[in-house]
């Protein structure tokens, strides 16, 4: 009789590379176009059990004072107490509470996105998760692009203007985009 020992699997922890990674946004302006921002200052973690390579835990850190959206005055109005708030709220935060593969590398993330003090479960569709690959430093790397769609009003991000012609100024919905490089820790 002979017994087969499996070993446990593994959990491995990815460390953002705020260098090599973006989160942007893009809200509807005057109801005709979008206008889209981009914050920097990214940080966080991701768990991958191994050895499928399974998504299972993401955090995630932004610095809200980091926005730009190539306009001096709009960002600074975006900083200001009728958005993000910067000087009560420098970050917006997110961890995952579920992690559901979704087939073909692809997973739903939902968690809770903290923004402008308010918390709220989001869920981001995370695919074209890419790697793991060697750089020419030898640093293990992964990659993964994700999106979500808020409503700002249910973040407390309620400023806005009516349009003389009708409609407002600023959209309700502000679609979030993710594409981040992680090196293994």
């Amino acid at each position: 009789m002979s017994t087969t020992v499996t070993s446990p699997a593994a959990v491995t922890t990815w460390n953002i590379d705020p260098a090599h990674s973006a989160a942007e946004f893009k809200v509807k302006h005057m109801m005709i176009s979008n206008v889209k921002g981009r914050f920097s200052g990214l940080s966080g973690t991701l768990n991958l059990h191994e050895p499928e390579h399974t998504l299972t835990r993401v955090e995630a850190s932004i610095d809200v004072a980091t926005v730009n959206t190539g306009d001096v005055q709009r960002d600074g109005h975006l900083k200001s107490g009728d958005f993000f708030d910067v000087e009560k709220f420098p970050t917006m935060t997110f961890r995952s509470t579920r992690v559901e593969p979704r087939g073909d590398g692809e997973f739903a993330v939902t968690g809770d996105l903290t923004l402008h003090g308010v918390t709220r479960p989001v869920t981001f569709a995370v695919s074209e998760v890419s790697g793991p690959g060697k750089d020419p430093w030898g640093n293990t790397r992964i990659g993964l692009t994700a999106t979500t769609k808020i409503n700002r009003k249910d973040f407390g991000l309620s400023w806005n203007a009516a349009l003389e012609t009708g409609g407002f100024l600023v959209g309700e919905e502000a679609t979030i985009s993710l594409d981040v490089q992680f090196l293994m820790a």
